[in-house]
């Protein structure tokens, strides 16, 4: 029996939600190309496709956006949670340790309901502007009860009004990083809400899994170099003395993608929309076009295109994002994703239980 290590290639549930195939550089949700709608659906919208099946008309539309600007609130337990952690808690075991004190998480709660799943997605970005501020020793910002999702989230980070180009986009970061398959983060919810547990508890058990560095990292190692560049004059100087002296271009390449990733080609529509209103869009752009032309020199054969991180650095630092919010607005994102997997998980749930191949030594025969 061939050895498999880590699951790859082990088919561990069906989904209707989303299709990730890298071969033919495919990112459906719901039986929509998600690079189309990152470029011509707001936040709102996409989300309720994951959560319900289908784009919502304008009257589900308006509904939703009631319940998630009410939603945003945070609960005085859970603010009171939060003052009590140490100031140098980094800002994921925050999030989980607040998204696992949610009033309404108890065990009674099964099946998890979309109302949940809103609720969760609502107050995410809460927490997050929250602990950032009162650990910079700012007053916290309350909700904006008439932006959507993404400028909102700006807006209580920093206290007033978001640039629209930034708004715009962060939302179409925020709706490719909502659903990608099967992925570490995506399974450990299932995997939780498969217990019968409540979906604030596999929601936590997500972040938990999204905080390592191998799945959640942030795009700082682009970022550091767009940074390095500085210039469009110093792009092919710096990028070829990295390719010469054998490093790697930051932002190219993927493990699953083989071709051009989806979610990159979306975030560079938006990016060459809204070149004119930042410099560090221009920079990205002229960057990735040295680096593609580049690596079919150095690298011919190998297929190294860019991923969604080269352009996800370009938009979070558009819309000055420190470092350490990276992380937790992709996870931002991602709550969508894992709530509509834990109410598909519900609705057909079986209890995960993989099997292990026994590795140790036996006991002496006859003993």
């Amino acid at each position: 029996m061939p050895k498999v290590t880590g699951l790859e290639g082990v088919v561990a549930a069906e989904t209707d939600i989303s299709l990730v195939d890298g071969e033919k550089g495919w990112l459906i949700y719901r039986g929509h190309w998600a690079k189309d709608l990152a470029v011509q659906r707001g936040f709102e919208e996409v989300a309720f496709l994951l959560w319900y099946g289908k784009l919502p008309d304008d009257s589900e539309l308006g509904r939703l956006n009631e319940r998630l600007r009410a939603g945003r609130v945070m609960p005085a337990s859970v603010r009171a949670l939060i003052d009590a952690m140490p100031a140098e808690l980094p800002m994921m075991k925050v999030l989980q340790s607040a998204v696992a004190a949610l009033p309404g998480g108890e065990a009674a709660d099964w099946p998890p309901s979309p109302e949940q799943a809103e609720r969760l997605t609502a107050l995410v970005p809460t927490i997050v502007a929250y602990r950032h501020r009162t650990r910079q020793g700012l007053d916290p910002v309350e909700p904006h009860p008439e932006l959507d999702h993404a400028a909102n989230y700006l807006y209580m980070l920093k206290g007033s009004l978001p640039n629209e180009a930034h708004a715009k986009a962060l939302t179409a970061y925020l709706i490719l990083g909502m659903e990608h398959g099967m992925n570490a983060s995506t399974f450990s919810a299932r995997v939780t809400l498969s217990t019968q547990s409540d979906l604030f508890a596999a929601v936590s058990s997500a972040i938990g899994t999204m905080k390592g560095p191998l799945h959640g990292g942030a795009p700082s190692e682009v970022i550091a170099m767009l940074e390095e560049i500085g210039t469009p004059d110093n792009a092919e100087p710096r990028m070829r003395a990295v390719l010469e002296s054998g490093g790697r271009l930051m932002g190219f390449g993927h493990r699953i993608y083989k071709t051009k990733d989806p979610r990159a080609e979306a975030l560079r529509i938006v990016t060459e929309t809204l070149a004119g209103d930042t410099d560090s869009f221009e920079l990205a752009l002229h960057a990735e076009r040295t680096a593609i032309r580049l690596l079919e020199a150095y690298k011919p054969g190998r297929r190294l295109y860019t991923n969604v991180e080269f352009f996800a650095a370009a938009i979070l630092t558009a819309v000055e994002l420190p470092a350490e919010l990276f992380t937790p607005t992709f996870t931002a994102a991602r709550t969508v994703g894992w709530t509509a997997h834990c109410l598909e998980q519900a609705g057909i749930n079986r209890i995960f239980r993989p099997q292990s191949a026994y590795t140790g030594p036996m006991p002496d025969a006859g003993t």
